[in-house]
């Protein structure tokens, strides 16, 4: 694996959810798109954070919270991501430290891709996933 990078890893196609859509809007992407989990960009195209479907149920549903009133860049939380020539070590290691499952690549300021857990068990050797999945599970 040594010399592969963030791009090698990510899964293209990434499509974020502006930051003044509402939570309805980034529900029924999630659901379209069969993913658990939205880059939010601003309207200059720039990431602000990612959402997921636990954050809409706990932040807004489960509080008793309009989903139809608040926005996405209202629960913009995680602004972590790592540069698409950074090494898969150092994806690994941000994903570990971050305690997170979805990693967004950036390049010239822009999201590129998306490192997840399935593009974790698609490249990584058994022992390298088994590793991971216990770092990022077993302090959570």
């Amino acid at each position: 694996m040594s010399g592969e990078t963030a791009r090698d890893l990510m899964h293209t196609g990434v499509r974020c959810v502006e930051a003044h859509e509402t939570l309805d809007r980034a529900s029924q992407m999630m659901r379209d798109m069969n993913v658990g989990a939205l880059p939010i960009c601003g309207s200059d195209d720039r990431l602000k954070g990612i959402i997921t479907d636990r954050d809409i149920v706990v932040k807004c549903v489960a509080q008793g919270l309009d989903p139809s009133k608040m926005t996405a860049g209202d629960l913009a939380t995680g602004l972590v991501w790592v540069p698409s020539d950074a090494s898969i070590e150092d994806a690994l290691a941000k994903m570990e430290q971050n305690q997170i499952r979805r990693l967004p690549v950036i390049e010239d300021g822009r999201i590129v891709g998306m490192i997840s857990e399935a593009d974790l068990a698609r490249k990584l050797p058994d022992d390298k996933l088994a590793e991971f999945v216990h770092r990022v599970y077993a302090s959570g």
